[in-house]
């Protein structure tokens, strides 16, 4: 590195000084290149093992497809999708056009409310399966959490409710998510009786058995961090004669947020994985039930395409745990954390 005339003729120990003054930042360059390099060369890696691996293996319907032939299908999938919009589209087009048509006829006022209410029927696309499987999973880990974190908070500060619910909750934590499936669709099924339904049986049936396999992380996580909390903090609280409801939101909150979170991201995780399982069984329209219209549509193309649906699949799951980091990070007394 060439010095300038100024840095030249500065003083050994100016110069010394100045050096050390730019290392810390010369360090944080370096770690930051380092945390982009590496990973980009295990995924160049990764997919160079794959395009070689994915040659050799032959199946009924091809061979298995390699990173090419998996973007070409990611980019195939989404140009379907736009012209699945284009047509939905032109159809409501077609439809403000008869509705203008019939006001100027002087046709009855029932009649166009009939034409108004109709609704496009096209076939959901791959972008909108994705959409539907993230309500479906937020809607489930949404209500499990509503459910388990103040159960868990009263489980946690009462030692007799913990000894009373750890066999309960220890005997349904380790239920698949494939058992509880019959169960719920034929709750489900009896129960939910409507002429005008507002949310399809399908998308009750995968968001029940969401919830019920996002409750026990959350709930136990919640439950030791709870009963966790430092005694001189409950301590503090009785000297201070705080009401059960103050020192909750004061001093248990805020000490147990951390393995709050973590239950929270177990329950997120498992939810997501639970969910593809679920759709494929309920048909429900999302990813889920995609891999299983692929698998069985055996064409040439599906391998790639099923393929597509992992990747997202591993990818949206990766955002939704980075997603929980970022709000534990913002909502804890801890600003220090540490994203892993």
């Amino acid at each position: 590195m060439m010095m300038n005339n100024q840095t030249f003729n500065m003083p050994l120990k100016d110069r010394l000084l100045n050096l050390l003054a730019r290392e810390p930042s010369n360090k944080k360059f370096k770690a930051m290149t380092l945390g982009l390099l590496i990973p980009a060369m295990a995924i160049g890696i990764f997919l160079f093992l794959w395009s070689i691996g994915a040659s050799q293996v032959k199946t009924s319907l091809g061979v298995l497809p390699g990173p090419v032939k998996v973007y070409e299908q990611s980019l195939a999938l989404y140009d379907e999708h736009t012209a699945e919009r284009e047509k939905e589209e032109k159809f409501y087009d077609r439809i403000e056009k008869r509705i203008d048509k019939a006001i100027a006829q002087g046709k009855p006022e029932e009649k166009i409310d009939k034409m108004r209410s109709r609704k496009y029927t096209g076939k959901e696309t791959f972008l909108d399966q994705i959409f539907t499987s993230l309500v479906t999973v937020l809607t489930g880990f949404i209500i499990a959490t509503l459910i388990a974190i103040p159960l868990g908070i009263i489980i946690g500060m009462s030692n007799t409710l913990y000894q009373a619910f750890n066999p309960i909750i220890q005997l349904f934590k380790p239920v698949s998510p494939l058992a509880w499936l019959p169960l719920v669709t034929m709750v489900v099924s009896a129960v939910y009786v409507t002429n005008d339904p507002m949310f399809s049986k399908s998308f009750l049936n995968s968001a029940i058995t969401v919830t019920l396999c996002c409750l026990w992380p959350t709930i136990i996580n919640t439950a030791v961090g709870v009963s966790g909390v430092s005694k001189d903090l409950i301590n503090v609280s009785k000297v201070l004669q705080l009401g059960w409801f103050t020192k909750t939101i004061k001093i248990i909150l805020p000490s147990s947020i951390p393995m709050m979170f973590t239950g929270m991201r177990l329950s997120l995780g498992i939810g997501w994985m639970v969910l593809i399982a679920a759709e494929m069984l309920a048909q429900n329209p999302g990813l889920g039930k995609f891999v299983w219209d692929e698998f069985q549509n055996g064409s040439s193309n599906s391998l790639a395409r099923i393929m597509v649906a992992v990747l997202m699949i591993g990818f949206i799951g990766f955002l939704l745990d980075r997603s929980m980091l970022l709000m534990q990070k913002a909502v804890s007394w801890d600003k220090n954390a540490v994203l892993r």
